[in-house]
C-alpha cells in the first residue's frame, strides 16, 4: 500500500472510499468506510478507455469518496507483470482526472478468493476484497 495519510475536512473516522479491481474489459467497484471497515460492492463497470472514465466520474460523483484505492496485480512471487503495469497507469490516470488521492493495495489472489467464495460478480467482490485489506491496514 503507498500514499500519504488521508486528509479531509471530514473526520478520520467518516471517511469513504471508491476501491476498483482494474481489468482491461471489466472493473470491479466497490464502497467503503474507516468506521465499519467493510467494504459493499456496486455494480461492475463494462468498458474500456474514456467509456470507462466516464462511468467512474458517475461513481465518484454518486458517492463523494474521500479517497481512491486500486488494487495492483503481481505474480505470486512478488514480480510485477504486465497488468501490473496497467492498474497502476490506471491509478495514475484517477489522480490526474479526479485530483482524489490514490491508494494501491497488492491484489494478489482476491479474484481466486472471490470466486472461491461463491461470488455472482467476482470483478465486484475482489473490489471488495481489495478495500477490505485496506481498510484494515488503517491506524
Amino acid at each position: 500500500m503507498t500514499g500519504l495519510p488521508v486528509q479531509s475536512a471530514v473526520p478520520a473516522h467518516f471517511q469513504t472510499f471508491l476501491a476498483f479491481d482494474f481489468g482491461l474489459k471489466r472493473t470491479g467497484v466497490a464502497t467503503g468506510n474507516r468506521m465499519l471497515r467493510s467494504a459493499t460492492p456496486q455494480a461492475t463497470i463494462q468498458a474500456e478507455g474514456d467509456a470507462r472514465f466516464v462511468q467512474v466520474a458517475q461513481r465518484i460523483k454518486e458517492w463523494q469518496p474521500d479517497a481512491l484505492v486500486i488494487g495492483v496485480p503481481y505474480h505470486p512471487d512478488g514480480a510485477s507483470h504486465e497488468n501490473t503495469e496497467r492498474a497502476l497507469k490506471f491509478g495514475r490516470q484517477l489522480r490526474g482526472r479526479f485530483g482524489l488521492m490514490v491508494f494501491e493495495v497488492d491484489e494478489r489472489y482476491s479474484t481466486t478468493e472471490a470466486i472461491a467464495g461463491g461470488a455472482k460478480d467476482a470483478d465486484a467482490a475482489s473490489a471488495c476484497i481489495i478495500l477490505e485489506q485496506f481498510l484494515r491496514n488503517l491506524p
